[in-house]
């Protein structure tokens, strides 16, 4: 049967431990915080998250740079002349360019090496959602899933992904063309919280608007009732920027309900988190 890798970017939230012990090649994101250009790389230290949500409750400002054709090519490359095809778990095409140039860098080392494949699933979604999406391709692959049968699955089940999160700070998302400066102004305020999710075709949209961190929080535990299915063998993901508390406490509330479910808490990668700012969290998961 044909040998292949998985991998993921950047843009997706996935625990440490499960990374390491399983081989996912994770292809790396640069971001800057002021003026220092710094690598997401996937196994950051805890501290280098904290310092980095620090960073921005200072006032430094935070922004990516998307992966680059020539460096997917760059990457892909080592694991193709290893004698692997890949599987590739991409950042939502509603939120970033990079799938696109996936598919370029795909295109391109295809004449180089046609022995083996490169074969890019859109998530339609980020953060936990990859890592959702990748615990489902690496037991696919344990189950002797071939490349083409595990990528139909994913390219399915992308479309169940939940995403339901909150922000703290409205700048963030003002910063990043998604609220009007007025919006954000008048949403600080009065300690409204929006409450968000990126829909079925991979884009972000606000489902409500909530006063204060708590009923924002209630908010999302009811929108996770109504399509989480408690027969699933899928992963949940919680991430958050770092808000601990907030994560244990959705967590806490969804086992009292689902007692078998397996929950991973995990600080929101810098590449995301640059543009949702400290105080996030998230809910991730393959819905109904």
């Amino acid at each position: 049967m044909e040998k292949y890798m998985i991998c993921m970017d950047a843009g997706g939230d996935i625990d440490k431990n499960f990374l390491k012990d399983n081989s996912v090649c994770f292809v790396p994101m640069e971001y800057n915080v002021g003026d220092t250009l710094k690598l997401c790389s996937g196994i950051e230290p805890k501290s280098d998250m904290t310092s980095f949500y620090e960073a921005q409750k200072r006032g430094e400002t935070t922004k990516t740079t998307q992966i680059t054709p020539f460096a997917y090519e760059n990457y892909f490359r080592g694991i193709l002349k290893n004698g692997f095809s890949i599987l590739y778990i991409s950042l939502s095409s509603g939120l970033s360019n990079t799938f696109q140039s996936s598919l370029l860098a795909s295109k391109e080392l295809f004449e180089e090496d046609k022995e083996h494949r490169i074969v890019c699933i859109d998530s339609l979604g980020a953060t936990g959602g990859i890592g959702a999406l990748v615990h489902r391709a690496v037991r696919n692959l344990k189950k002797g899933y071939s490349l083409d049968r595990n990528a139909k699955d994913l390219d399915t089940v992308n479309k169940k992904m939940r995403h339901y999160f909150m922000v703290d700070d409205l700048m963030y998302l003002k910063r990043g063309g998604r609220i009007s400066g007025a919006s954000a102004l008048i949403g600080q305020a009065f300690n409204i919280k929006p409450v968000l999710e990126i829909d079925r075709e991979g884009k972000l949209v606000t489902l409500a608007k909530k006063h204060g961190d708590k009923v924002a929080m209630l908010d999302i535990l009811k929108r996770f009732e109504d399509y989480y299915d408690d027969e699933s063998e899928d992963v949940i993901y919680i991430t958050h920027g770092n808000s601990q508390d907030k994560a244990d406490f959705l967590k806490a509330k969804i086992l009292e309900k689902h007692p078998k479910a397996t929950i991973y808490t995990e600080m929101l990668c810098p590449v995301i988190g640059s543009h949702t700012g400290p105080g996030m969290v998230a809910v991730c998961f393959i819905g109904k």
